[in-house]
This record gives C-alpha cells, sequence and structure tokens, in this order.
C-alpha cells in the first residue's frame, strides 16, 4: 500500500548544479541536503522544504519534459508568485483547474513546475 511521495527526481544537464542551487535555494527558499557519496558522485543536488523533497539526476543529452512536472502546494501563492517574479523567473497563472488557484513556472534548465494551493 502506498503511504505518500518520498520525493521526486527532476533531470538536469551536466554542468548545471550551481545554476540549481541558486534557483532552488535562492529562488523557492528550499535546503540542499547532502547526497550519499555514493550518489554524489554522479552529480546532481537534492533539495528540501519541509516534507517536500525534490532530487536533481544528471542525464546526458538532456532535454527537458514538455509537460511532466511535479505540483507543489505552498501558502501564500500571491506573495510566492511575486517572490519568483522578483528573482526573474517567469510565473504563468492557470485557471484551469477548478476550485484551486495555481500557477506553473520553469527552473534555468527548463523544468517545469506547478505550484498551487
Amino acid at each position: 500500500m502506498l503511504a505518500a511521495v518520498d520525493h521526486v527526481q527532476l533531470a538536469a544537464p551536466p554542468g548545471s548544479e550551481d545554476l540549481l542551487r541558486a534557483y532552488y535555494v535562492g529562488v523557492l527558499g528550499m535546503t540542499e541536503i547532502p547526497k550519499p557519496p555514493v550518489l554524489a558522485a554522479r552529480g546532481g543536488c537534492w533539495f528540501r522544504a519541509g516534507a517536500v523533497e525534490l532530487h536533481l539526476g544528471i542525464e546526458e543529452g538532456f532535454t527537458p519534459a514538455r509537460k511532466a512536472h511535479p505540483g507543489l502546494r505552498v501558502t501564500g501563492i500571491r506573495a510566492y508568485a511575486d517572490r519568483l517574479e522578483a528573482h526573474g523567473a517567469r510565473v504563468l497563472w492557470d485557471e484551469g483547474l477548478p476550485g484551486r488557484r495555481r500557477f506553473y513556472s520553469y527552473d534555468p534548465v527548463g523544468n517545469r513546475l506547478e505550484f498551487l494551493v
């Protein structure tokens, strides 16, 4: 029986770790968590905010998915969108989910992220 989502893995191109750190820590406000040494040798980085954990793994020939994305619940969605925009991130509001308020944005390597309440 499934109990919870442990983490979401996203892909990123080789050498993008500094861009990812700047975005996931500096823009989204997450904390970088250490990867186990055996996995750290592969590159990439892991981030956490509360119970949300995102793993960014390095993928040769990386192309960001056009539709696939994690849906991340936030509090104070308007203020959070303002925070992203203040850091230069594009915010795309979407009214297509009845009863929910949400927007999409993209990390610096093109991964699509959904933020919603």
